[in-house]
């Protein structure tokens, strides 16, 4: 396929909601590599025997251990995927980047809040920014774990407004070195790192300035206590005080002022990665949940054998299942992107920044759906586990402790339900995604007669992408409604905009879930993903009921008189299913197969 064909195919970010996607032109993880397999094999080797069987070491706030679990990482390569091969990576792909942050996150959050800190806005920010004097003398010793970086941007006053910081860069006398004075708070791996990515202020520019600062005492940089927290025991999480401290101006990061921008497209990434980082825990709690479930017999048989415990057993299923085929899809996308960039003259830099940037809309989605997904997965296993689930000494209350940072790292879940829909609003308003035109066809299938012919069904799916297609209209018809009302002003109706964030983000999810099946299932066989397709089949359905539960929510709080009644008229009819599916046989088939198999097996 030529490069031309491939950027007219290629869907840009936000698109999905007006284009229809063939299930072809997804990727999944079943579409794997022999040697992204590998790779897979190797990353889910080194977590079990380094940090699953040591998980307990963790909860002690072993610091070290997670310090030398890091150096054997580096040692096998696994913090150098992302880094092209100048620099003393692998230059793998996206998609392998992912894979790799997929499966070394799912035994302990404080290992995995150290990798993704270290690998992504650690050492990040150098590869897609830096000189090449930059990336020649800093990348090779953090791709290979010989440094291991952090990230300097939240201060006491400066969180979700992140360009808000009263840290001070001030140029010497001589010009040959910024001091730089101020305090940053929550940064992980301070207490080990050799290097920081430090944004400061430079005078009174309107926007911060990034810095590579080698951490050095005896440069007026000094550390906090270890902080006390929830979870993440042994990820080290230390306040930075920076006093006078002099950094080269060589070690300006870009360009003055450029730090804004360096954060906010490193968050992007951070998003997706964390997305990717929310999986393996997800599908070894359901391992454990069902092993557990299997074992633990009530009035003389074993608890996976009700009801009660197979329903929540389906839904940490069809969860995970949903989160794994939008977060590939997406990372193929990116991937993608960044190839046909890259053929058309870009930089690999350059490409990267900008085929990451064109699917910010996807990577906050992700964010959300699937942080908030694993944080339900590890409750639903406390809970199967009773009593057992809530002792210490089982590793499910350590799961649910170390999954709630996650709809709080990059970027609080608030903050990227809002994101989402002024980032498609923005898309819209520059011509990149056309809502206008849809919007306002929706509008008039609103004021028309509905159509009464049965429409035909027999395929697979068929009515599944029809609800979609139907969600769609939802998202199009409350946004546009909510738009046409506040227009620049939305931002500040801030209730209305996180309801439209959650139609948005089911259409997402549930799309990415539905293609990913049927691409299978037209490779594979039906028979092949009968539990597939009812995972798909029971996510939709869930992602219907939010649809209309959200949608309702925002219609009656903004609309008024016939507006809202003509709106509630169209939410009923753009949310009904002509066959409505069976719902406890659904859930019933999928637990039983995952009890079968003692675990998730669909990976």
């Amino acid at each position: 396929m030529s490069t031309e064909t491939k950027s007219e195919d290629l869907l840009r970010g936000g698109q999905f909601l007006v284009k229809e996607t063939q299930c072809e032109d997804v990727f999944t993880l079943e579409d794997l590599s022999e040697e992204q397999r590998m790779m897979r094999d190797s990353t889910k080797e080194f977590v079990d025997r380094e940090l699953w069987a040591h998980w307990e070491r963790f909860e002690k706030k072993d610091y070290a251990y997670t310090e030398e679990c890091m150096r054997k990482a580096g040692e096998l390569g696994l913090l150098s995927i992302a880094v092209p091969e100048a620099y003393g990576g692998m230059g793998m792909g996206f998609v392998s980047t992912m894979l790799v942050c997929d499966y070394i996150s799912g035994a302990t959050g404080s290992f995995s809040t150290a990798f993704g800190a270290h690998t992504g806005i650690g050492t990040m920010p150098i590869t897609l920014y830096g000189t090449e004097e930059q990336k020649q003398k800093y990348v090779p010793k953090l791709a290979s774990g010989e440094w291991f970086g952090a990230y300097c941007l939240t201060e006491p006053g400066a969180g979700s407004d992140a360009n808000s910081g009263k840290t001070k860069a001030v140029l010497s006398e001589d010009g040959k070195y910024y001091s730089i004075t101020g305090q940053k708070m929550w940064i992980s791996n301070a207490g080990f790192c050799n290097m920081f990515i430090v944004f400061a202020r430079i005078e009174d520019d309107k926007y911060i300035t990034g810095f590579i600062v080698e951490n050095d005492p005896e440069n007026g940089i000094s550390l906090g206590d270890e902080e006390k927290k929830l979870g993440i025991h042994s990820s080290s999480t230390r306040q930075v005080f920076f006093n006078e401290t002099k950094v080269p101006v060589e070690n300006m990061l870009s360009e003055r002022g450029n730090g804004f921008k360096i954060a906010m497209n490193a968050l992007n990434v951070g998003r997706i990665k964390l997305a990717a980082a929310c999986l393996d825990a997800q599908r070894r709690i359901i391992g454990e949940s069902v092993n557990y479930a299997n074992e633990r017999k009530q009035f003389n048989t074993p608890i996976i054998n009700f009801g009660a415990i197979k329903a929540k057993i389906a839904e940490m299923a069809a969860n995970t299942y949903a989160s794994e085929s939008a977060s590939y899809r997406a990372a193929k996308n990116i991937e993608d992107r960044i190839a046909m960039r890259e053929a058309a003259g870009n930089t690999h830099q350059e490409a990267e920044l900008k085929g990451v940037e064109e699917y910010a809309i996807e990577c906050s989605i992700l964010k959300v759906a699937v942080s908030e997904h694993v944080q339900s997965t590890t409750d639903e296993g406390i809970q199967i586990f009773g009593g057992m689930g809530f002792s210490a000494d089982a590793p499910m209350e350590k799961a649910w402790r170390d999954a709630r940072i996650a709809r709080i790292y990059e970027g609080t879940n608030e903050i990227n339900r809002m994101l989402a829909v002024g980032m498609l609003v923005k898309k819209a308003m520059k011509g990149h995604v056309d809502l206008l035109g849809p919007a306002t066809k929706v509008g008039e299938e609103l004021m028309g007669i509905p159509s009464f012919d049965t429409p035909d069904f027999s395929t697979l799916f068929a009515e599944e992408k029809d609800m979609i297609a139907k969600m769609k209209k939802v998202f199009l018809m409350v946004a546009g409604s909510a738009v046409q009302k506040y227009g620049t002003e939305l931002e500040n109706h801030q209730q209305l905009m996180m309801s439209a964030a959650d139609i948005l983000i089911q259409i997402y999810m549930a799309e990415s879930t539905i293609l990913r099946t049927e691409k299978n299932a037209k490779r594979f066989g039906e028979e092949a993903q009968s539990i597939q397709i009812a995972m798909s089949r029971l996510y939709l359905y869930n992602s219907v009921e939010i649809a209309i539960s959200k949608g309702k929510e925002a219609i009656i709080s903004f609309a008024e008189g016939d507006e809202q009644r003509m709106m509630l008229m169209g939410l009923k009819r753009f949310t009904k299913y002509t066959n409505n599916p069976n719902v406890v046989a659904l859930r019933t088939q999928i637990a039983d197969r995952i009890a079968a198999d003692n675990g998730y097996t669909f990976d």
